[in-house]
């Protein structure tokens, strides 16, 4: 234990002298060297965060959770500490501002779907009925529900006669990115779901989905989810990147389903853990942005 905090003080140490040297062969700062060798994207955000969290500075350090209405502030004060003229350097004051838009909305996507998670499904809400109905409506246009309280939710895979109870797990979370699925990729929706009711390939739909909700938010909240929000996200992710996202997801493990080909609903968790374990592994790649397939995603591409 000795030997390794020793060790981590030793590197800890070089690295701070190996930067000053730099920055006197060079004659730019860490930040500098990161937005002038690096091209925009998850590359350069993700090297900008790690220096600012690394920083011995306190000022550098907390300007990665200062409010999106202070960034501007934020910048101005870390080119006086950095005594990097502006005037001199206009582009290099853009660029950072662009990676902190990305660092602090990430953050407070963060909290925007963490809120919606803990929210509870409430019947007596009118918004969450309505919801609610609407995800039938997109999904089964063609068939009327007879009853709010129905065994016909099954048939868009919900458990029972009352969809709320599947919900406790997501909260609204797994209503709002079923309903945004349903809505706005309705036909791989509608597709999605007669796919899931074929007798050799069948799941639970909505069950899956918000299974998938889980997936999405776990990549969200452990930072897996930076390398594609900052690659497609221009400025600050928000939730409907996170929806595109789940969209995504959905459609890319229906098809993985199939290729697995299971035997029965029992190999759920095996597929579904594999499945997360190759979208970890392209996440680990800073230039990957996960592909779009279909419409709600078209606006991801080439921004």
């Amino acid at each position: 234990m000795f030997v390794q905090v020793c060790l981590y003080f030793y590197c800890k140490c070089l690295w701070r002298c190996l930067k000053f040297v730099v920055r006197k062969l060079t004659g730019q700062c860490e930040l500098q060297r990161i937005c002038y060798n690096t091209k925009p994207g998850a590359a350069r955000t993700m090297k900008i965060e790690a220096s600012l969290k690394g920083s011995k500075s306190k000022r550098l350090q907390t300007s990665v959770n200062v409010h999106p209405d202070a960034i501007e502030k934020t910048i101005d004060d870390i080119m006086e500490l950095k005594r990097i003229n502006p005037d001199v350097n206009p582009q290099l004051g853009v660029s950072l501002q662009a990676c902190l838009l990305q660092i602090v909305g990430y953050r407070n996507l963060i909290a925007e779907v963490e809120k919606l998670r803990r929210e509870p499904y409430d019947a007596e809400n009118p918004q969450h009925e309505e919801m609610l109905l609407k995800l039938w409506k997109c999904l089964k246009p063609n068939s009327p529900l007879k009853a709010r309280i129905s065994k016909q939710w099954c048939e868009i895979g919900f458990q029972g006669d009352d969809p709320k109870t599947d919900f406790r797990g997501m909260g609204l979370l797994g209503l709002y990115n079923l309903v945004y699925f349903a809505e706005w990729d309705t036909e791989i929706a509608q597709q999605v779901l007669t796919d899931s009711l074929h007798p050799k390939y069948s799941y639970s739909f909505a069950i899956v989905g918000i299974n998938i909700t889980d997936l999405a938010y776990n990549l969200l909240v452990s930072g897996a989810l930076k390398t594609h929000f900052y690659n497609v996200a221009p400025e600050a992710p928000t939730l409907t990147h996170f929806q595109q996202t789940f969209c995504y997801l959905m459609h890319e493990f229906h098809k993985f389903w199939i290729d697995e080909d299971p035997l029965d609903i029992m190999e759920f968790n095996r597929v579904r853990e594999k499945f997360y374990k190759r979208i970890l592994r392209q996440l680990q790649n800073p230039e990957m942005a996960l592909c779009p397939h279909f419409a709600a995603s078209e606006s991801l591409i080439n921004m």
